[in-house]
């Protein structure tokens, strides 16, 4: 069992993780200008595949993802307990949507939210990542596609009775477009401002 020094260390840690702006960092080496500034104004790797090219955004995607992965095998590494390894996960999301090295204007969280997923539910997770990428492929919409992703993430769960882990996966979905409704009154202002110059 790991002391509460340990799990209080863990957590920073996971908030640290999450909090690397791993697509701003990106955008500003690349074509010097904040990601956030540009297309639809998410710090995210969809934003960094359309803005500064396929193998960015696929390279964001993959970091970004790992940020929740990481954060929480380290809370597995320690002895944590479950209970804890969310709290793990979820302070790795919130590193991402509010990151101390980005002034606490970050991105959605899908990426970073889905690592942690894969590690706590490994088998649901990779269930849903399939279906995301099959409907996305058939429909072309990335928030569409996540949606019904994730409904089949919480379908397995339910159909497996891991209700603890359903816990977990329902709220961290619905923080992805919570967030969205956070960010839309910035991310308006740069559509309005992209309109204005077209």
């Amino acid at each position: 069992m790991a002391s509460f020094a340990q799990t209080t260390v863990v957590l920073v840690i996971a908030y640290l993780l999450g909090s690397i702006p791993t697509a701003l960092v990106i955008s500003r080496r690349i074509l010097h200008v904040d990601i956030r500034c540009v297309g639809d104004g998410n710090m995210g790797a969809r934003n960094t595949f359309h803005e500064i090219g396929p193998k960015f955004g696929v390279f964001v995607a993959i970091i970004d993802f790992s940020k929740g992965a990481v954060s929480v095998l380290l809370a597995y590494a320690f002895g944590l307990s479950l209970g804890w390894q969310f709290m793990v996960g979820i302070c790795a999301i919130l590193g991402h949507d509010f990151p101390v090295f980005a002034h606490f204007n970050g991105g959605q969280g899908t990426a970073t939210s889905l690592g942690t997923m894969l590690v706590l539910f490994t088998f649901p997770t990779l269930i849903g990542l399939s279906a995301y990428g099959i409907i996305y492929v058939i429909i072309k919409n990335s928030n569409k596609s996540l949606g019904a992703g994730g409904a089949i993430i919480a379908l397995v769960l339910c159909l497996s009775r891991q209700w603890v882990l359903l816990a977990y996966a329902v709220p961290v979905f619905i923080f992805i477009p919570v967030k969205l409704l956070i960010d839309s009154p910035r991310r308006r202002a740069i559509l309005q401002v992209k309109s204005i110059k077209n």
